[in-house]
């Protein structure tokens, strides 16, 4: 039997492969939701990346739908709920970008704590004198706090004990036992991780509960020497706070792979500060990692051909 497929967005060789195998490819010619729905009315699976929306519309629209398959972690696109009423199967690839992620917040850090930007701009506008007015800080043994303390933060977690021997702090919803034990970790509660951490990292998925969560109440809690940074969703903390507290010496920089508004405008006011630091949300974009988030195509064939998936959603 042939299947149909709609993808979002093309994805890695190896997980198209595997679906040519068996299914028939269509490619979303928008992510408008009705363009969606035009060409989703007789597709059996839907493969979503970073863009668009999986709505409730799209999935009532599709009687065929049969699975739902999230290039990725977050669920914050899709409609679960819909999609449980439907009967519709929601996976997704929960370790396949842990470690790209991990990295990409160490990158960011070290680029703060080294001022690597504002070295990189004076040394192409000839000022070798930068060596001495750009006095960076070491991250070794520093506090780490982890807002969120998931797969991605768990991974953060570990590269940066164990490699920089940074004492954890952590706060999320549930305890993780193993990983306190483990990596030494000390679960604290909000104003504790902020007041006490030298770095944090935001890990929160996108939840009502979660929306600007890290606000300027909470982020005054923080060190005047600590670096804020946000590799989960720009409306997990309020961008305007961010910059008012740069701009008022309440921490010591910021960075983030997300924004408010994606693409974010050239003229968000966070790029003009010398102690920020960003990416265009492309921290789990990794050879590796791409190939692995790709690899949702053997849980969306698996739900198709009436075998249970190894990393249901729903």
């Amino acid at each position: 039997m042939s299947y149909k497929v709609l993808l979002y967005e093309p994805m890695n060789a190896k997980g198209t492969d595997l679906l040519r195998e068996k299914c028939e490819l269509i490619y979303a010619d928008s992510f408008q939701e009705s363009d969606i729905i035009s060409q989703s009315k007789a597709v059996d699976a839907i493969i979503i990346r970073a863009n668009g929306k999986i709505t409730r519309n799209i999935i009532e629209s599709s009687p065929k739908l049969k699975v739902i398959g999230r290039h990725g972690v977050g669920l914050d696109t899709i409609d679960v709920e819909a999609a449980s009423s439907a009967g519709v199967r929601v996976v997704n690839t929960p370790y396949a970008n842990a470690q790209s992620v991990a990295e990409h917040f160490l990158g960011l850090a070290i680029t703060l704590a080294k001022k690597l930007r504002l070295a990189d701009m004076a040394l192409r506008q000839g000022n070798w004198n930068a060596r001495y007015e750009l006095i960076g800080t070491e991250l070794y043994g520093k506090t780490l706090g982890v807002l969120g303390f998931g797969k991605i933060g768990q991974q953060t977690a570990r590269l940066c004990h164990v490699g920089l021997n940074m004492p954890l702090l952590y706060n999320d919803i549930q305890r993780f036992e193993k990983a306190e034990q483990d990596l030494n970790a000390q679960f604290v509660d909000i104003p504790t991780l902020f007041s006490n951490s030298d770095l944090i990292t935001i890990n929160l998925p996108l939840l009502s509960a979660t929306r600007h969560m890290v606000n300027y109440e909470l982020i005054r809690f923080m060190k005047p020497t600590a670096f804020l940074i946000n590799m989960a969703r720009g409306e997990v903390w309020v961008e305007a706070d961010v910059l008012r507290a740069l701009d008022e010496g309440l921490i010591g920089g910021a960075g983030s792979d997300v924004f408010d508004v994606e693409p974010a405008p050239s003229d968000n006011p966070l790029f003009s500060r010398e102690m920020f630091v960003g990416s265009p949300h492309m921290s789990a974009h990794t050879q590796e990692s791409m190939e692995r988030m790709s690899m949702v195509a053997q849980d969306v064939l698996a739900v198709l051909e009436g075998r249970e998936p190894e990393y249901p959603v729903n």
